[in-house]
C-alpha cells in the first residue's frame, strides 16, 4: 500500500487537515493516509494541550467516511521523535510504502526535530501548501540542504520511484483553518470528545 503519514496533535483535528489529507491522497495517488497523533511535542509547550483521549477522538470523528486512518501507534510504542516513529512503521509494514506529509508551515522548524537529515534519508517527504507560509519554507533552514533533492510536483505521483531524501512541494486548494485559533474560540472543546482510543 502506498501510505501518506501525517503527524501532530490534532489538537483539535479540524477540516483543514481533513481537505490538505484528501487532496494530498488525490496528488500522491495514495491508498491511505494515516494521522498519527502524536502523546505531546517535543517541540510544543504542555499548556493548553488537550488530554491524548481527547484529541485521538476529534481526529477520528473529523477523519470519518474517508481514506483516512487514525493511529495511536506512537503511544502505544512509546517513540518521541519522528525519526524512531518512521522506522517503526517500516518494521512494522515492510511492504508499505510512506510518504511524510508535512504543513508549509511546520518546514521552518524541521532542521529541530531530532536526527531531521536521517528521517529525511529514510522517507520522501511532500510539503502541503499552506496560506502565508510559502516564502518562510522555500526559506527554512533545512532547505539549505534539502534543496538538491526537490522533485517537480508534476512527478509526484511517482514518489514510489523516488530514492531519498526527496522532497517535493504540492500546490493544494487553499484552507485557513487554525487549531490555534479554534483553540482561541473554545478552550473547552475537547469536553465533547469521549471516545475510546482507536486501536489498529
Amino acid at each position: 500500500m502506498r501510505i501518506g503519514l501525517l503527524g501532530g496533535s490534532f489538537n483539535p483535528a479540524h477540516r483543514g487537515h481533513r481537505r490538505m489529507s484528501l487532496a494530498a491522497l488525490e496528488a500522491l495517488g495514495l491508498d491511505e493516509v494515516w494521522w498519527l497523533v502524536s502523546p505531546g511535542n517535543p517541540l510544543k509547550p504542555a499548556t493548553g494541550m488537550a488530554p491524548y483521549a481527547s484529541r485521538i477522538a476529534s481526529a477520528r470523528a473529523m477523519a470519518r467516511r474517508s481514506r483516512i486512518r487514525v493511529s495511536d501507534f506512537e503511544a502505544r510504542i512509546g517513540t518521541h521523535y519522528t525519526v524512531d516513529t518512521v522506522t517503526a512503521l517500516a518494521r512494522r509494514w515492510p511492504r508499505h510504502d510512506f510518504v511524510w506529509l508535512m504543513g508549509e508551515d511546520t518546514l521552518p522548524e524541521f532542521h529541530r526535530w531530532k536526527q531531521w537529515r536521517r528521517l529525511a534519508a529514510k522517507v520522501p517527504i511532500a510539503v502541503l501548501s499552506r496560506p502565508g507560509y510559502d516564502d518562510d519554507a522555500r526559506a527554512a533552514r533545512a532547505m539549505g540542504w534539502l534543496r538538491r533533492f526537490v522533485q517537480p510536483s508534476a512527478t509526484a505521483r511517482d514518489w514510489t520511484d523516488w530514492s531519498a531524501p526527496a522532497i517535493t512541494f504540492l500546490r493544494l486548494p487553499p484552507d485557513r483553518t487554525s487549531a490555534t485559533r479554534l483553540r482561541a474560540l473554545d478552550p473547552d472543546w475537547h469536553r465533547q470528545f469521549t471516545d475510546p482510543v482507536f486501536k489498529e
